[in-house]
């Protein structure tokens, strides 16, 4: 059974497999096309949501998280670009996982790709639900709250509210709002009634419009984010001329830990290059236009985070910087620029509309290479006759995003996406250390090969030594075992110095390539700050997931011979 768990496809029979499918999806895509699905997927919810806390939280230094996730992003995207050139077929890191490490980790890698995905879009279609809300309010046009405002959401506001009530503690004014809400909203008996109707609708007209076909879905994202890249150009420009140097003074005023809060907020920004990667086989030249698409995303898409970042540091102080999805908005319209305050609000929807519309288009294509591959029921693979999409996953797809969205918490299902994001880059870096060395081919991409044998080992060693000189406390705090809960809250960390110290020893014996070991260190880091609790979180979704798989897909998978 062991040996029936590293069931693999080689490349060969994964490409000739997708060669010999009757109904395919339409090649429709070029570069341009691929790096403004990137683009639309990258710059929309981080830029005009969810930067706004990480900022408030780490100050001006949020800007070097931004740099430094993209430099974790960049060595993933690079092993992404591998991936895609050796297998131009629909299914991103799941697909690449079946080629290198075998069924059941492909498997892991799927389950684990609902959470970028589908889970990722309920914290999108929240964010859009906020701001077009906000929108509609500044021209006059108000809904009830308790049909734009998410059940979770309320009632752990009221429980803040009371207990800060109860020890006299100031209580913020969004909690007193939504605590209000969840007071006056209609009771279906003792329970209120209250769900956010605009996600739930922005998911069904994205959900429509994926269904519909990818050509009118690309027409229509190639405009978005024209409209909003312009507009994040114009934030800067206008924005500099607000600037007041002192505010990025001090520069991370809660030290190193206040910037690793905003990990979650900030990678959960980068996950949308990895969206390129599911649409290989729409692609009219995948194995040379993937590669391009996906670095050209990242680079432009770091470049306007980091002067976003540093403009809105720069214009007003961080613990200033509101919290809420139009901060933006607020810090504009506080400057007397009313029409331009207008002018984000309209665009932070644009924007939140094109990460929805990605996001969308990236999950059925998963679905619908593990249908192919007999891991989830044959239904899934349905190519609409007329419009040459996976009709069913889209279906599918809509209700696992669209009926959560109408009553969950934000918060949750960013977590649960970023950890999720960082753990599919980790196998892909990975993977690629699997694969069998290749021939260069003119005018397909190609990860150079950098020996890493003394340069990873002496890079880790420099690493250690830092930690121990500025860092003595932490270091041993990381070995002490005094209580359960302070072994429990090091795990993480445990478990990322193992994994470093197989690398180190397994870079020097097999003269891995660096590239891809630098994706794993810096990605697996970033997944250390992202809390014991989401760890957890995380695994109990990993054993439903399994149990999902030796309940069905072991079974029906085409590479089952027993």
């Amino acid at each position: 059974m062991f040996k029936n768990l590293r069931r693999k496809k080689d490349i060969a029979t994964l490409v000739s497999e997708h060669n010999a499918q009757p109904n395919q999806l339409k090649r429709v895509l070029t570069v341009r096309d691929l790096t403004f699905l990137g683009i639309a997927a990258v710059v929309g919810a981080g830029i005009f949501s969810t930067i706004g806390s990480a900022c408030h939280t780490g100050g001006p230094a949020v800007s070097l998280l931004f740099v430094f996730t993209a430099i974790a992003s960049g060595f993933a995207a690079l092993c992404y670009a591998e991936f895609a050139s050796r297998i131009p077929v629909a299914g991103s890191a799941y697909t690449y996982a079946y080629a290198s490490f075998g069924e059941l980790v492909a498997w892991i890698i799927g389950w684990t790709l609902i959470l970028e995905y589908a889970i990722g879009n309920i914290t999108v279609a929240l964010s859009w639900s906020s701001n077009l809300v906000n929108l509609l309010h500044n021209i006059g046009i108000d809904f009830p709250s308790f049909l734009t405002t998410s059940y979770i959401e309320a009632q752990k506001a009221h429980t803040q509210f009371v207990t800060l009530s109860v020890n006299s503690e100031t209580i913020p004014q969004s909690i007193i709002d939504l605590s209000n809400i969840y007071l006056s909203a209609p009771k279906l008996g003792s329970i209120p009634f209250i769900i956010n109707v605009p996600a739930f609708l922005g998911v069904l007209l994205v959900s429509v419009l994926v269904y519909i076909g990818i050509q009118e879905t690309k027409r229509i994202t190639n405009a978005m984010v024209l409209f909003k890249v312009g507009v994040i150009l114009l934030v800067v420009v206008v924005g500099l001329f607000y600037v007041s140097p002192q505010n990025w003074s001090p520069f991370a005023p809660n030290g190193v830990s206040g910037v690793m809060k905003g990990v979650s907020a900030v990678f959960f920004a980068y996950i949308g290059f990895d969206a390129i990667s599911t649409t290989s086989e729409e692609c009219k030249n995948p194995q040379r236009d993937m590669p391009k698409g996906m670095i050209y995303a990242l680079l432009i898409c770091t470049v306007l985070y980091v002067a976003v970042t540093f403009v809105i540091t720069g214009m007003v102080s961080y613990e200033n910087i509101s919290t809420t999805g139009d901060f933006l908005a607020e810090i504009f319209n506080d400057r007397g620029l009313n029409f331009f305050g207008g002018v984000l609000a309209f665009s932070a929807v644009v924007a939140t509309t094109s990460v929805l519309l990605v996001f969308q288009l990236g999950q059925p294509r998963i679905w619908l290479s593990m249908s192919r591959d007999g891991l989830l029921p044959q239904r899934f693979s349905t190519i609409h006759p007329r419009f040459k999409t996976p009709s069913f996953a889209t279906f599918i797809t809509f209700l696992i995003v669209g009926i959560p969205s109408l009553f969950l918490d934000a918060s949750l299902a960013t977590d649960m996406n970023s950890i999720g994001t960082i753990f599919a880059f980790i196998l892909v870096c990975g993977g690629v250390l699997l694969l069998p060395k290749k021939e260069k081919v003119a005018g397909v991409f190609s990860l150079p090969y950098i020996n890493s044998g003394y340069i990873f080992p002496l890079f880790f060693m420099v690493c250690v030594g830092l930690l121990y000189t500025y860092n003595p406390t932490f270091v041993k705090q990381l070995f002490t075992f005094e209580s359960w809960e302070t072994t429990r809250g090091n795990i993480p960390y445990l478990v990322y110095f193992l994994l470093m110290i197989v690398l180190a020893v397994f870079s020097f014996l097999k003269k891995l390539s660096l590239i891809p070991l630098l994706g794993l260190t810096t990605c697996g880091y970033l997944m250390t700050e992202m809390g014991i609790v989401n760890w957890e979180r995380f695994l109990v979704w990993m054993l439903v997931g399994l149990l999902v798989y030796f309940g069905y897909g072991y079974k029906k998978s085409k590479l089952n011979k027993d």
